[in-house]
């Protein structure tokens, strides 16, 4: 689907946007970073990190990608997924549903609503796929704002989780 808001489209992904993924995710490193956020991605650029480029190549072939545009130039990308990671201590709703595995967008156009477009695309693919719930795992430490950022987009917090020191906030929505 080649959804349009504000000017963003939103097109299916695949491997050929790994490198755009990668360098969109390297520059949130530095973006947190320059805030003083050290804790939620760490200080290594995630293209750096042992296995950050795998596994970015396996979001783009292995699971559900979706890529926004502005004028033709990738701003963000949304990967979907039929459950948590594995690695994650989250465990598997007891019904179907859709995950958003990865949710990034380029630092250098924020405040477009770039992110906000993605998951209303992520409510949109969930419908079709005739599933009613839509959850994503975050950071939940700092001042509380990316969940704040997930609960302005609909989402509710359902259980926080820690993964070694690393505290995380499931949320879910229900899209049906």
């Amino acid at each position: 689907m080649n959804d349009t808001t504000q000017g963003i489209r939103i097109r299916p992904g695949g491997l050929a946007d790994a490198s755009a993924v990668l360098d969109m995710l390297d520059s949130a490193v530095v973006w947190m970073n320059g805030r003083g956020n050290t804790e939620q991605w760490g200080t290594t650029p995630y293209s750096k990190k042992p296995g950050g480029v795998a596994r970015v190549e396996r979001y783009m072939t292995e699971n559900a990608p979706h890529i926004a545009e502005l004028d033709g130039t990738p701003v963000g990308a949304l990967v979907l997924d039929s459950g948590p990671s594995p690695q994650m201590p989250i465990a598997p709703a007891e019904e179907p549903e859709r995950y958003v595995r990865l949710l990034v967008s380029d630092r250098r156009h924020a405040g477009l609503g770039i992110g906000a477009a993605l998951l209303a695309h992520a409510v949109e693919e969930t419908r079709r796929a005739g599933v009613e719930l839509l959850r994503v795992d975050c950071w939940a430490g700092g001042g509380g704002e990316l969940v704040a950022f997930y609960e302005r987009n609909g989402f509710t917090p359902t259980g926080r989780f820690l993964s070694k020191a690393w505290p995380g906030q499931v949320l879910a929505r229900r899209v049906g």
